[in-house]
């Protein structure tokens, strides 16, 4: 439970990050609202890895390389997912791109991102709490 806790600290201030960097690429770059959405996956994925490696889940491992290329992997697929999924709402359905990141980011969350960082990115010790 307590690590379930951590990673959602660390998912929070991830999305926190990623959420700043998004508003910030569109209201005041006034870049398009997909560009926004990527770097804004960008920062908050690079906050999480950090913050999930070294505080959450207590990666053991000093080697970095291999976690780094899982991470990279589930990452990825986040991204595409993610930033297809807010074109899709927000180009078709005609929801406000921030609107459709907090739903896309709440499903994504649940369905896709805790299990896959704590049992195939940050297996360690951790799973064990």
């Amino acid at each position: 439970m307590l690590t379930f806790i951590k990673a959602q600290a660390v998912s929070l201030t991830a999305t926190i990050v990623d959420y700043l960097t998004t508003i910030l690429f569109v209201a005041l770059l006034h870049r398009w609202y997909v560009t926004g959405n990527i770097a804004g996956t960008l920062a908050g994925g690079i906050t999480y890895f950090l913050l999930g490696r070294c505080w959450a889940f207590k990666a053991q491992d000093n080697n970095i390389l291999p976690q780094a290329v899982r991470y990279l992997l589930v990452w990825a697929g986040y991204l595409m997912l993610s930033v297809s999924l807010v074109f899709l709402i927000t180009q078709y359905v005609g929801v406000n791109y921030i609107i459709s990141k907090i739903c896309v980011s709440i499903v994504l969350a649940a369905g896709y991102n805790y299990g896959l960082q704590r049992f195939f990115v940050f297996k360690s010790q951790a799973n064990h709490d």
